[in-house]
C-alpha cells in the first residue's frame, strides 16, 4: 500500500483551512534556473501559485519547440514542484489528493501530457487514475495487444504507441503516484459484438441484456459466472499492470445499474443470472435432488407452488427437506403440508438467486485482483455507497455488495449524493468508513470543481471540509473529474484526431 496513505488516521482539529497562507509562505522554497528565480510556493489544498504556473508553463512550451536551455530548466522545475508538492501534502490534510484522468489518442503527441499532468500537480494532486480501460478499449499499444479488446490508439503508424506507459513515465517524472482506472463487468460493445462470445454476456429471466435496460451509453455487462470472460478479462488485467502502475483500480464491479421501478430487483427474473454459466453455478449450489428440482422450477417460473413441493417428493421419496447451500429447514420441516412449506421455501429459493448474483460479482472482484496481486501491484475497488440497500422487499438494482469486499483492497466509494449541502456526501463516507475492516484504507471520490457550487453540488473545498469534520480518520480523497476542472481541455483532446 502506498506509503502516502495514513491508514485510520485519528481524529484531527476541526478543519477551515488547509493552511495559513503565511505558514505556507516560511515553508515555500525559491529555486533558481539560470537567472531567473523559480518560485514554488503553495497556498491553500496545495494549489500552485499563478506565476510558478505561469513559469512552467512557459519553459514547457518552449521545450517542445526544441529550446535546449528551456528544456534544462523545465526538468528543474518538475523536480522543485515535485519537492515543495510532497511537503505540502504531508503538513496538509488529506495527505493523499488523488484525480480521475481520461486520456486520448492525440495525448500522444509531443508535450501533451506534460501539459496535463503540469496541470494536475499544479492543483495539488499527488496522485492520478488514468483510464486504462473503458468503453471496450484498452490502452495498450496495438502492436502488443493480446486481448480481446481493441486498443484506444489505433492510427496508422502509431502501432507501437503505449500511451499508459507514458503516463506513467509523466507522472513519476512529477512525483505523483499513477494507478489504472479500469471497467470490470461493463465490457463494452466491442465485446458483444464477437460471435463466440456471446455465452458470456450477463442475461436475466426475460433474455434481456444491460443494452435493453441501460438508457446511458452502450454498457454490455459480462455473466461474472463465465469462465472465458474470467479469462478474457484476467489477462487484461495482466497485460495492463504489466505496465507497472502504482495500483490498479476496479470500476464496475457490480451489475446494470437501471432506472424507473427497475431501480429495484424484486423477483427472480430480474436478476441477470440466466446465462449458461450463471445458471448452472446456481443449480449446483443444490445439495440434493429435491433442492435442485426446486431451484429449476423457480427459475423457470419465478415461484414454486405447492403441487411443485408435492411433485419433488414424490420424484425423491428417500431425501428429507429440499437442500441447498445455506439452507438449515426446520427440523421438523416434512411433518408440515406442502402448501404450509411453500411460503417459507419460495422466500428462502429467492434469498438464495440473490446471494447467488451477489457472490458472481464477489468472485469475479477476486479474480481480478489476483492478477495484480500476483504482480505485486496494489488493487482498489469502486462503488456506490448506496448501491447494497434493500428497497421494500426488494434490492437496488446493482447488487454491489461493497460491505463484503476485501478489507485488503482500498476501498473507493463514489460519495456522489447531492442535496444541496456538503453533509450529504460526508455521510456516505461516514458509512463506508464506520463499516469497512479495521486497516482498511478508505479514498472517497467526490465530484465538483474548485471554488464555485454546481446546481446542487457544493465546491470541491466544501465537501473536503465535510468530510474531514465527519469522518477524520480518511485521510485521502480523490476528485472526479480532470474534465469538470479542465473542460476546454478535455472537449479540444476528445475531438482531436491523429494523423
Amino acid at each position: 500500500m502506498p506509503n502516502s496513505v495514513v491508514k485510520r488516521a485519528p481524529c484531527q482539529e476541526h478543519f477551515y483551512r488547509c493552511a495559513i497562507a503565511a505558514l505556507l509562505t516560511t515553508f515555500s522554497s525559491s529555486f533558481w534556473l539560470g537567472s531567473q528565480p523559480v518560485k514554488a510556493e503553495t497556498g491553500d489544498y496545495c494549489h500552485f501559485t499563478a506565476e510558478a504556473v505561469a513559469q512552467k508553463e512557459n519553459l514547457r512550451q518552449k521545450s517542445v519547440k526544441g529550446n535546449a536551455d528551456a528544456q534544462k530548466n523545465y526538468k528543474q522545475i518538475l523536480k522543485a514542484h515535485n519537492d515543495e508538492l510532497n511537503r505540502c501534502r504531508e503538513r496538509t490534510w488529506p495527505q493523499v489528493q488523488a484525480v480521475w484522468l481520461r486520456v486520448y489518442p492525440c495525448d500522444i503527441r509531443p508535450g501533451a501530457l506534460d501539459e496535463i499532468f503540469d496541470r494536475i500537480v499544479n492543483s495539488g494532486y499527488n496522485r492520478v487514475y488514468v483510464e486504462s480501460f473503458a468503453s471496450g478499449q484498452v490502452l495498450l499499444p496495438a502492436a502488443e495487444n493480446s486481448t480481446v479488446w481493441p486498443s484506444l490508439i489505433r492510427a496508422r503508424g502509431k502501432e507501437k504507441a503505449d500511451l499508459l506507459a507514458l503516463a506513467i513515465q509523466k507522472g513519476h517524472e512529477r512525483g505523483l503516484k499513477v494507478y489504472a482506472w479500469m471497467f470490470s463487468m461493463n465490457v463494452g460493445y466491442n465485446y458483444i459484438e464477437r460471435s463466440d462470445r456471446q455465452e458470456a454476456i450477463a442475461r436475466n429471466g426475460k433474455g434481456q441484456s444491460s443494452l435493453d435496460v441501460v438508457e446511458e451509453g452502450n454498457q454490455v455487462f459480462i455473466d461474472p459466472y463465465n469462465r472465458q470472460a474470467q479469462i478474457d478479462y484476467y489477462r487484461l488485467v495482466e497485460a495492463i499492470v504489466k505496465r507497472r502502475p502504482d495500483g490498479v483500480l476496479f470500476d464496475y464491479i457490480r451489475y446494470p445499474r437501471q432506472s424507473g421501478s427497475n431501480s429495484v430487483v424484486s423477483k427472480v427474473q430480474d436478476l441477470f443470472i440466466y446465462s449458461n454459466a450463471s445458471k448452472q453455478a446456481l443449480l449446483e449450489r443444490a445439495l440434493n435432488n429435491k433442492g435442485r428440482n426446486l431451484i429449476q422450477q423457480f427459475l423457470s417460473r419465478g415461484f414454486v407452488s405447492a403441487q411443485d413441493i408435492e411433485a419433488a417428493d414424490k420424484l425423491f421419496p428417500s431425501e428429507g427437506s429440499p437442500l441447498w447451500q445455506g439452507r438449515t429447514p426446520p427440523a421438523d420441516e416434512l411433518k408440515f403440508t406442502a402448501a404450509q412449506r411453500q411460503p417459507l421455501v419460495q422466500w428462502e429459493l429467492w434469498q438464495l438467486s440473490v446471494a447467488h448474483a451477489v457472490q458472481g460479482v464477489l468472485d469475479f472482484l477476486s479474480i481480478a485482483s489476483l492478477a495484480a496481486e500476483r504482480q505485486q501491484v496494489p488493487a482498489g475497488a469502486v462503488f456506490f455507497p448506496d448501491a447494497n440497500i434493500a428497497v421494500g422487499e426488494g434490492f437496488d438494482s446493482r447488487l454491489q455488495a461493497w460491505d463484503r469486499f476485501p478489507g485488503s483492497l482500498e476501498w473507493h466509494p463514489m460519495a456522489y449524493a447531492v442535496c444541496g449541502y456538503a453533509n450529504c456526501v460526508a455521510g456516505q463516507v461516514r458509512r463506508v468508513s464506520n463499516m469497512a475492516p479495521s486497516g482498511t484504507v478508505v479514498i472517497p471520490a467526490i465530484a465538483g470543481v474548485w471554488g464555485q457550487n454546481l446546481s446542487d453540488r457544493p465546491s470541491l473545498e466544501e465537501q473536503m471540509r465535510a468530510i474531514k469534520y465527519w469522518a477524520p480518520q480518511v485521510n485521502a480523497v480523490s476528485h472526479f473529474a480532470y474534465s469538470w476542472q479542465y473542460p476546454e481541455s478535455d472537449r479540444d483532446r476528445k475531438f482531436c484526431r491523429l494523423e
